[in-house]
Parts: C-alpha cells; sequence; structure tokens
C-alpha cells in the first residue's frame, strides 16, 4: 500500500476528540490507567455511531479480557463517572447510550477547586510578604503584638495585601512610621469605601494637590519634595 493511500484512510477514519482536561485530571478522580482506557475506547465508539458499546466490543480492541472490561464498566459507575441512558427513536424503538456527562461535571469540579485553591495560595503568599515589608521598612522583627494588629487587618477588617502596602508607603511618604499611623490611614480608607488600587490614587491625589504655579518654580533637584497629608489629624 502506497504511502498517500495510508494517509487517505487515515484521515477517512477521522479522529477521536479528548479534551486535555481528561489527560491531565483523570489521575485526580482516583481513574487508573486501564479505565481511563475504557472511557477513551466508549467515546472512540460513539464518535464512530456506537452509543452502547459491549464490553465484548471494548475488549475486542483491548489487550483485557472482557471480564476485566466488565469490571472496569462497573467501577466507573459506582464512582459515578458515567450513565446509562434511555431514549426513543422517531420509530419510537428503545435504545440505550452511555451518558459521560457526570465525568465532565467531575473534571470541572476539580478544575474549580484547583483554582479556589491557587487563589488562596497565591493570597497567604501575598499576606506572608506583608509581614516582610514591615519588617523591612521598620528595620527589625515585628513584635507578637504588630503581627496580631496586621493580621486583624485581614481576617477582620478584610483589607487585601495591596490596601496594606499602600498604607504603608503612605507612612513611608510621611515618615510617620506606627502601625497606629497605618492603622488610621486603613480606618478612613474603609470608612470611604476603599478596596482597589485605583480607589487608592484617587484619595492619594484628592490629599495631594498639584498646585501648578509650583511646577513653574524651580526647584533643587538633589531635595526630594513629597507632599503627604497627615491622617492622624483628619477630622470628621
Amino acid at each position: 500500500m502506497q504511502q498517500d493511500e495510508r494517509l487517505k484512510i487515515w484521515i477517512e477514519q477521522g479522529n477521536v476528540s479528548i479534551s486535555q482536561l481528561f489527560f491531565q485530571q483523570y489521575k485526580q478522580l482516583l481513574i487508573s490507567d486501564t479505565d481511563a482506557m475504557v472511557i477513551l475506547h466508549i467515546i472512540a465508539f460513539q464518535e464512530d455511531g456506537n452509543y452502547f458499546p459491549t464490553p465484548t466490543d471494548i475488549a475486542n480492541r483491548m489487550q483485557q479480557p472482557e471480564k476485566e472490561v466488565t469490571d472496569c464498566l462497573q467501577r466507573l459507575m459506582r464512582k459515578g463517572l458515567f450513565t446509562i441512558v434511555q431514549s426513543t427513536d422517531e420509530n419510537k424503538v428503545l435504545h440505550e447510550k452511555f451518558s459521560l456527562l457526570p465525568l465532565w461535571d467531575r473534571l470541572l469540579e476539580v478544575i474549580e477547586k484547583q483554582k479556589v485553591q491557587a487563589t488562596e495560595q497565591q493570597t497567604k503568599l501575598a499576606e506572608g510578604e506583608v509581614y516582610s515589608l514591615f519588617e523591612q521598612e521598620f528595620g527589625r522583627f515585628l513584635s507578637p503584638m504588630e503581627c496580631e494588629t496586621i493580621g486583624m487587618w485581614i481576617d477582620k477588617d478584610g483589607h487585601t495585601p495591596d490596601i496594606i502596602r499602600a498604607a504603608l508607603k503612605e507612612a513611608v511618604l510621611a515618615q510617620k512610621m506606627s502601625l497606629r499611623y497605618i492603622d488610621r490611614i486603613l480606618f478612613d480608607w474603609k470608612k470611604k469605601n476603599v478596596k482597589t488600587m485605583r480607589d487608592v490614587e484617587k484619595q492619594t491625589r484628592a490629599f495631594r494637590p498639584v498646585v501648578a504655579a509650583t511646577a513653574e518654580q524651580p526647584r533643587n533637584p538633589a531635595i526630594k519634595q513629597v507632599p503627604f497629608y497627615n491622617w492622624l489629624e483628619e477630622r470628621e
């Protein structure tokens, strides 16, 4: 058989489409390699028009005896990874077929769980970096009470690490390195519903008005002039 004829037969047979999610995640569902191969054969049969292949059909394509294939199907059904559904055709003839919708639903659940876990891990990492940043700016280790205060900002007050870092930056610019000062900033921002860095920028711009005239005045480039707002002196 010529190579072009082989290629033609290969193309005409079509391809079996399998989601990459299945290959990436079936281990998470405690599906063995043998059971996974049975699922792949079910999908291949269905794409070929056979929606309810028998254990014999599947075993004829595998190096597994029919009993082992039957056991695989039973395990998969007990795990709730596929069901057998019934339907009638236009001639009112009853047909049965394998439905893999439960499997795809479980795969999506695994993906969503992994996303949540990844987000939680990133959040914990960001929170840990906040403590390190405070120690870096303070030039010393934080006391247990200071760590507790920062923890309350995160857990009780609901401030994000980005917002806390921004408040720390305000304290650095104002040269008022105290948790009391930073706490006052965060209290004010929470009262004004500051939740994003864009909200922070609006607040800082409001309390640091840029005077156009100052831009025209000559400045000493060696002196860094940073306007700041004294949060502790704010009045209600």
